[in-house]
């Protein structure tokens, strides 16, 4: 299959398009041309110095071409997320927007954004959303100035809303690997919160799984969560990694909030196994730390 992959050279996005080559799919990769990664295997490059996000304008290489899927890294916010939808309906079979369990009312609850009781977990595709909006605003110097217009939820909204564009909707959780969190800050930092939880994913299963709710005809117009199939509380992670002292305190969280992803649908509907076990994958990543 032809498929343009949005913001494909770091991280997750490098992972997923090695995967999709390996798999043998034609994969061409859209970027501004200012990183590389050395695990990208040799696929076709479009260079754009606008493809940054959010991203309101498609270079023609791209918006004139067909392809079978296309799927967007760094779908941030309504504006992007609507250009998307204008610029591809009509020339791709399907758009897979990457997304976040931050949409859940469960995550503005943690963040104390969200009024009310924590939401019960596992959270499943169904649950709740978050009604407060933008729930990074006012972090713009420590996260960038993109987190004053970032809100998936409205990206969501607009890439569901198109009715020419068939579309997957894929919710991550927080990824580690070897190029990003790898330090395991998301577990190490949570050490004095030892009954919390907080759904994880390896940057490879992650990249599998994406892999393969975009090529699978029955993830057309579905959402999934993607990540770990059990998720341990902090205490049990930290039981089985290597011993750090000097960890950061944790964040200013209402941790009677947990944040867990049920990731079972994806493996009962489309046949998901994770390629690397999980603990093994955090275990080896922390003995390199």
């Amino acid at each position: 299959m032809r498929i343009l992959v949005v913001g494909g050279t770091r991280f997750i996005g490098a992972h997923l398009a090695r995967r999709l080559h390996e798999q043998g799919e034609d994969v061409t990769l859209l970027h501004r041309g200012r990183t590389d990664n050395p695990i990208l295997p040799p696929v076709r490059r479009l260079h754009d110095p606008d493809a940054a996000y959010p991203i309101i304008r498609f270079p023609r290489a791209a918006a004139a071409a067909d392809w079978d899927i296309v799927i967007d890294m760094v779908l941030m916010g309504e504006a992007d997320g609507r250009c998307a939808v204008e610029t591809f309906a009509g020339r791709a079979g399907r758009l897979v927007m990457i997304s976040s369990a931050d949409v859940y009312r469960a995550f503005g609850r943690l963040l104390r954004r969200e009024p009310g009781p924590p939401d019960p977990v596992p959270l499943q595709e169904d649950a709740p959303l978050r009604e407060t909006r933008f729930p990074y605003r006012g972090q713009e110097a420590a996260l960038g100035d993109y987190v004053r217009d970032y809100d998936k939820i409205l990206a969501e909204r607009v890439v569901m809303g198109g009715a020419a564009l068939p579309w997957t909707v894929l919710r991550l959780p927080k990824v580690y690997g070897p190029e990003d969190n790898a330090d395991l800050a998301t577990v190490y930092g949570f050490a004095d919160r030892p009954n919390w939880r907080w759904t994880h994913g390896y940057v490879g299963n992650v990249a599998a799984a994406i892999a393969l709710a975009a090529c699978h005809p029955a993830a057309a117009r579905s959402i999934y969560n993607i990540g770990e199939d059990r998720t341990l509380t902090m205490g049990e992670r930290l039981a089985r990694l290597t011993p750090r002292k000097n960890h950061p305190p944790p964040p200013d969280f209402d941790y009677a909030q947990p944040i867990v992803q049920d990731t079972s649908r994806i493996r009962s509907e489309l046949g998901y196994v994770d390629i690397v076990n999980e603990t093994e994958a955090m275990a080896a990543l922390a003995r390199l730390g």
